[in-house]
């Protein structure tokens, strides 16, 4: 007998059956089943990418998955973060959000259309980051009040890096130009992608100061290249218990100003792939490689239900928008 070999037609329609089949297998798998992606919107080394690789460590002992972290940088966060709600909401595609991207631009720009703070799923808070004001170790600025006379004096000749317009690194010195009073004196502000570079600038002197998420300066400041001269917590920071806070030097109007990262979805993420994440980011919460290595980074692990995350992120987004009124920064006037 002669066997005849199916048709190009018929191997076709059985491979397309065969991945039909494997698609529908996956689709019915428990979440989990592959790989998560974790957006981070800032560039490698600054907070948001730092604490992302932290998770990425931590989380697929919780979800038996690896986690791999995905930079996408650019407009202050906006590039990465409108990636992250344009994702399939399948849970395979998460967002590291982060102050700046997250309450500030939503709260200064509410002509963003890319999005609002509130079009994300919430899934949980991660931590806080205290923050401070630094400068270099060559710096003749000693102490905070010595920044201040200086800024005061001569702030029109000085600059200050960040990790962009309308991030954290950029609200905490508008705030304090705002309570200095600062008019002709205004220091130029120079955007960087991320923290990273802004902290390289500084430690090069191109910049001449620069406030942030202590956690990114800290080695380097117990290295003896940066000086810390305040921190906005109200009270001082374990981490560097020498450095004085905003409130026992008189500007107590600081404290508002604190970094913080949490884990979003894209919107209309099912109630079930939430609720699988929230439960690993509780795991997480109880890691104690999670929890070491956020502390030696100089953070404070700060891990909250759905609810909680977004009642959060809701408060930061009304103290960024009251904030951007009375710095008359609304609508790109910044």
């Amino acid at each position: 007998m002669i066997r005849r070999s199916p048709t190009p037609l018929k191997v076709l329609l059985a491979a397309l059956v065969f991945v039909a089949g494997l698609q529908h297998a996956i689709a019915q798998s428990p979440y989990p089943s592959r790989p998560v992606t974790l957006i981070s919107p800032f560039s490698a080394g600054g907070d948001a990418d730092l604490a992302a690789r932290r998770l990425a460590a931590a989380l697929p002992r919780a979800l038996g998955q690896p986690v791999v972290v995905q930079n996408r940088v650019g407009a202050s966060g906006v590039i990465g973060s409108q990636a992250a709600i344009a994702a399939a909401p399948d849970g395979y595609t998460l967002l590291l959000a982060r102050t700046g991207s997250q309450a500030i631009m939503p709260a200064i720009q509410p002509t963003l259309t890319k999005y609002k703070w509130d079009d994300y799923t919430f899934i949980g808070m991660l931590e806080t980051n205290p923050y401070g004001c630094v400068v270099s170790a060559k710096s003749p600025h000693k102490s905070f009040e010595d920044l201040v006379k200086a800024l005061r004096s001569n702030g029109k000749a000085m600059n200050y890096g960040t990790a962009g317009t309308l991030t954290t690194n950029d609200m905490g010195p508008r705030l304090l130009f705002r309570i200095l009073k600062l008019t002709e004196q205004t220091p130029t502000q120079i955007p960087y992608k991320g923290t990273g570079e802004a902290v390289t600038s500084l430690v090069a002197g191109e910049t001449e100061f620069s406030c942030g998420s202590l956690g990114t300066f800290l080695a380097l400041i117990k290295a003896g290249t940066l000086r810390a001269l305040i921190v906005t917590s109200p009270q001082r920071f374990s981490g560097l218990p020498e450095v004085p806070t905003a409130r026992e030097l008189g500007y107590a109007d600081m404290e508002g100003i604190v970094g913080w990262s949490a884990l979003y979805g894209p919107p209309k993420l099912p109630a079930d792939v939430r609720d699988r994440l929230a439960a690993a980011l509780k795991a997480v919460a109880a890691d104690p490689a999670w929890i070491a290595s956020t502390q030696q980074s100089g953070n404070d692990p700060f891990v909250t239900p759905p609810e909680a995350t977004r009642d959060y992120a809701r408060a930061q987004y009304q103290l960024y928008r009251s904030l951007g009124e009375q710095l008359n920064l609304i609508d790109g006037k910044f």
